[in-house]
């Protein structure tokens, strides 16, 4: 139940909604216990006067007698009927404020938990699965708010009235009350064990729901991979058997259900017993009047529903415990990189990297070591390198998607750690090796971040990376909506619709992470070609494995194996006849043959 303390903050948010919920429990449970009070009265009205109906046989006051006697009837019915209409009118309302609170507190936790997700960091994301995040989102904030709705107000329900019902009781034949309650203390200990139960169970079932989801999301998501590779049965054959541990841990609590339910029945049952039972001594003892049981059936009755509802409530809350739980991993989860307080509206765009080193964390692999080189503003800097070489590491250190083990990166010659996040990502365009597009329209993914699209902007930058002329071609041109992750495009036109993007942002520092592998030759050089006019003014740094690329920029990083083993110009590296001119021939051959 620790856990559930974070949640206390919205219910002071909505402290008005909860505090009128908790005086219309009383008020309609206060209604609810004087009914029963108004049947004894009208049961021990019609006994006594129906002995005493007799007397008035063969008389003129007959009459009399029986308009008196449906008098009374009436009366008790009226206050009967009047007493329910007023219960049930404070039941409205109380659903109206606890309910709809719960429903209130629901969608600003879900808004908490992403604006949340949206500050972590690139590792957050390296680390935890999509499907477990989106069930954290979806399915644990709807247990929390089983229990900020109707679990509040079933326990507030069930403590008002019991204390209401065992006050009434007391107060009519406290005898009798001690005889009815005698199940109770019984009640109460298999509650308090049940729920240890629950509470193992309860986890269980979370944490093979996250599983589940996990798997359809990955299915989905690689669903042509799944298909090339005719693994279709492979998936359904995985998620039945995850979707079999879920039905087991599921089954398992519905049988603790089906337990507790008919124990709570039995013992309410027990109580209705005792009262009969006992009550009809004391009704021949001359103690109680016949309609003091009548009542106390009632009040038993009353309260069975209530008692019946505690193990459910009791797992409801349970599961919200652990769900909540699970919601305040992440939220207490803070971004392992913190930003500084710097803000510029646009850097000139000088990038230096000083003795830069880079170790993966979670396998211990240095990715780069002692990186050392400058870009003036304007500079336009190729890195290349064979497969793991580090250049993509290189360009995620520019971007500041995590920062450097050892020595420093400056912008501008200030730390990367001193500017604002805004600030930082503002000023550069950064155009991703695993492109990523949204199920939206052409234009709207070129525009992206861009609060007002311009359409002659939007095609300028999509001729800048080649695709104006395909964009033209489709079905509603800019306008067409392009499928999730940009299903419906092909590798080549995704990377340039990527480009199209990032030069949108019109920022001072460029980054390009082999965002040209699905191009053919002959497309990449016209795309080059309109860069090379575009990014005339901004500082580039472009990851490639095609030297032929890397030859038209300024200066060309050579990386072998996470370290800087060669940097000059196209020309100068090549009379340097060294590791660079390798690559070069080695990739002149391999063109040569494939032509």
């Amino acid at each position: 139940m620790k856990s559930l303390r974070s949640v206390n903050q919205y219910f002071l948010t909505y402290k008005w909604r909860l505090l009128f919920g908790i005086v219309f429990i009383v008020l309609s449970n206060y209604f609810g216990v004087l009914a029963p009070g108004v049947i004894r009265e009208a049961i021990d009205t019609i006994i006594l006067e129906a002995k005493h109906s007799n007397w008035f046989n063969g008389t003129s006051s007959k009459e009399a007698f029986t308009s008196e006697f449906y008098r009374h009837v009436l009366m008790f019915t009226g206050l009967a009927v009047l007493f329910a209409l007023l219960r049930g009118v404070f039941l409205f309302f109380t659903r109206q404020t606890i309910i709809v609170m719960s429903r209130h507190i629901e969608f600003d936790q879900k808004n908490d938990i992403y604006q949340h997700l949206q500050r972590l960091d690139y590792d957050f994301y390296k680390r935890n699965n999509t499907g477990d995040i989106m069930t954290r989102i979806s399915e644990d904030v709807s247990r929390v708010r089983m229990y900020t709705g109707p679990g509040i107000m079933y326990t507030l329900n069930l403590v008002v009235l019991s204390a209401l019902v065992v006050y009434r009781m007391f107060d009519v034949a406290p005898t009798l009350t001690l005889y009815a309650v005698i199940p109770l203390p019984i009640m109460l200990v298999t509650i308090y064990y049940v729920n240890q139960i629950v509470e193992r169970k309860s986890e269980l079932i979370q944490t093979q729901l996250s599983n589940l989801t996990t798997i359809a999301q990955e299915t989905f998501s690689g669903i042509r991979v799944i298909k090339a590779f005719v693994q279709e049965n492979n998936f359904i054959n995985r998620f039945a058997k995850e979707s079999e541990e879920y039905r087991g841990c599921t089954l398992s609590m519905v049988k603790t259900d089906a337990f507790f339910f008919p124990v709570m029945t039995l013992l309410v049952g027990m109580s209705t017993v005792i009262t009969i039972f006992v009550g009809g001594r004391q009704v021949i003892n001359g103690e109680i009047t016949p309609g003091v049981i009548a009542e106390f059936i009632i009040y038993i009755n009353m309260v069975t529903w209530p008692f019946a509802m505690v193990g459910w409530v009791s797992a409801l809350i349970q599961r919200a415990a652990v769900s909540q739980e699970r919601i305040n991993q992440i939220l207490h989860t803070q971004p392992s990189m913190s930003f500084g307080n710097v803000k510029e509206k646009e850097l000139n765009g000088l990038v230096e990297f000083k003795h830069v080193t880079y170790t993966y964390p979670n396998t211990g692999i240095t990715a780069l070591h002692n990186i050392d080189f400058k870009l003036k503003q304007g500079e336009r800097l190729a890195v290349v390198g064979k497969t793991g070489s580090g250049k993509s590491t290189l360009a995620a250190l520019i971007t500041r998607m995590f920062d450097a083990t050892e020595g420093e990166i400056r912008i501008d010659n200030r730390n990367i750690k001193d500017y604002d996040a805004e600030t930082l990502r503002k000023n550069l365009a950064y155009v991703p090796q695993d492109v990523f597009l949204f199920s939206d329209s052409i234009a709207n993914n070129i525009a992206f971040g861009e609060t007002e699209t311009v359409q002659e902007k939007v095609v300028e930058v999509a001729r800048s990376a080649s695709f104006h002329e395909e964009a033209l071609v489709m079905p509603k041109g800019y306008e067409t909506v392009i499928g999730e992750r940009g299903i419906t495009l092909s590798g080549g036109q995704k990377q340039r619709v990527s480009i199209a993007r990032a030069l949108m942002r019109d920022a001072p520092i460029l980054v390009l992470d082999d965002c040209l592998s699905a191009v053919d030759a002959n497309t990449e050089r016209e795309i080059f070609h309109n860069l090379l006019t575009y990014i005339r003014n901004r500082t580039t740094v472009l990851v490639t494995h095609r030297v032929s690329a890397a030859a038209e920029f300024d200066r060309i990083l050579v990386l072998h194996q996470g370290e800087m083993v060669e940097m000059g110009a196209h020309e100068e590296l090549m009379r340097l006849n060294g590791y660079y001119r390798k690559m070069v021939e080695l990739q002149n051959k391999s063109e040569n043959l494939l032509s």
